[in-house]
């Protein structure tokens, strides 16, 4: 009797932990594995701005596909204002948000938001940009951006002709007049885009068949700070006054990024490029924004590179997911994105060159436009 006594009081017990467990709505912890059970848990999200199209696919690509899973998400544009991002982080440390995702404007311009994070236990993964600096960032989900750079000078050269499409050498031999432009120095990726380019364009500059005439090779040199088009606008206009006003043509623009391409491209018509007899050089860009890839279309601007950002939002929220169950999240790089603190583990995704020969089997047969998006 005693026993059956002790043993109905254990069930009772038992019964009792576990619908008080199904009537939390808070957070359970499973003891069995350490995992914590973070459903319906709000989610940080900030991007750096509205002003570029991309940036929108990947702040509605990461909510939507959060929320699908259960959670909550506060997402936030900062306008490429570095006092407003931080003030929206600050906000959402302060809600109780259980995880970070942050697309930085300045990686290096959020270290007490990182801190005070890291003092509530909160994770924090940066998306697409490397947050330096620091030693409270846990992942990093990206493409290989000095894949990307590499991609870029290789669409360069193969719309000079130097370089067939299959990567041999081509017929043309130049010399070809190249002016380089670059992103944002204060976003790391910015210098892994630039100095991929370069580790293929160096050779062709060593021996003469490219010719950067403005003298303009260094990172610094090349920046366009916060990647703005007006800013590469107006140099590139000053580059053509500066350098190329006794008559000698532009043949290539490197451009890491199509909004940049596109105010290049407007300097670029304003001297009188884009006409049958002085037709426009090879420009090249990123992200496959719809305006950059019309311009392809148009045969403006000769190529992008292509990165799904659905993809990117993907593997983000795979990671978000796999740290708010106490799991550990899949990396496939863990040696080269050292923010300056601590080597960050990074989920690295692959790029495509995009040009008018394969941009409807890129872009249209995979659903990321449709052709009505780029009439």
């Amino acid at each position: 009797m005693k026993f059956t006594r002790l043993a109905s009081v254990a069930m009772a017990t038992t019964l009792a932990a576990a619908m008080a467990a199904c009537g939390s709505s808070e957070k359970s912890v499973d003891q069995s594995s350490g995992a914590t059970d973070n459903k319906g848990a709000l989610i940080g999200v900030t991007m750096p701005t509205r002003s570029s199209e991309r940036w929108i696919s990947d702040g509605d690509n990461v909510k939507k596909q959060l929320e699908a899973l259960g959670y909550k998400v506060d997402l936030q544009y900062a306008e490429d204002d570095i006092p407003t991002q931080t003030q929206q982080l600050d906000n959402q440390i302060t809600k109780g948000a259980k995880l970070l995702i942050i697309a930085s404007i300045d990686g290096t311009a959020i270290t007490t938001q990182l801190e005070n994070a890291k003092a509530a236990n909160i994770p924090v993964i940066a998306y697409d940009r490397l947050i330096r600096n620091s030693p409270n960032v846990d992942y990093y989900a990206t493409f290989d951006n000095n894949k990307v750079g590499v991609q870029q000078a290789t669409s360069l050269l193969t719309g000079l002709k130097v370089l067939n499409a299959d990567g041999s050498e081509g017929t043309a031999k130049g010399p070809f007049n190249v002016e380089l432009f670059a992103g944002s120095p204060d976003d790391n990726n910015a210098t892994f885009f630039f100095n991929g380019a370069m580790s293929v364009l160096k050779p062709y500059i060593d021996k003469g068949t490219i010719v950067v005439k403005s003298g303009q090779k260094d990172f610094k040199q090349a920046a366009t700070l916060r990647w703005q088009p007006k800013v590469a606008q107006d140099r590139m206009e000053n580059l053509l006054t500066s350098t190329y006003r006794s008559g000698a043509k532009v043949s290539g623009v490197l451009s890491p990024y199509d909004g940049l391409s596109i105010g290049i491209l407007s300097a670029l018509k304003s001297n009188g490029y884009g006409t049958a007899a002085q037709p426009f050089p090879i420009v090249t860009g990123q992200d496959a924004e719809a305006a950059s890839v019309k311009s392809i279309i148009k045969g403006e601007q000769y190529s992008t590179i292509y990165k799904d950002t659905r993809a990117l939002a993907k593997t983000t929220v795979e990671m978000a997911d796999a740290v708010l169950q106490g799991k550990t999240p899949t990396t496939n790089n863990t040696t080269d994105y050292n923010n300056g603190v601590k080597v960050v583990p990074a989920q690295l995704l692959d790029s495509v060159i995009v040009d008018k020969s394969n941009y409807k089997a890129q872009l249209i047969d995979t659903g990321y436009y449709t052709e009505a998006d780029l009439k």
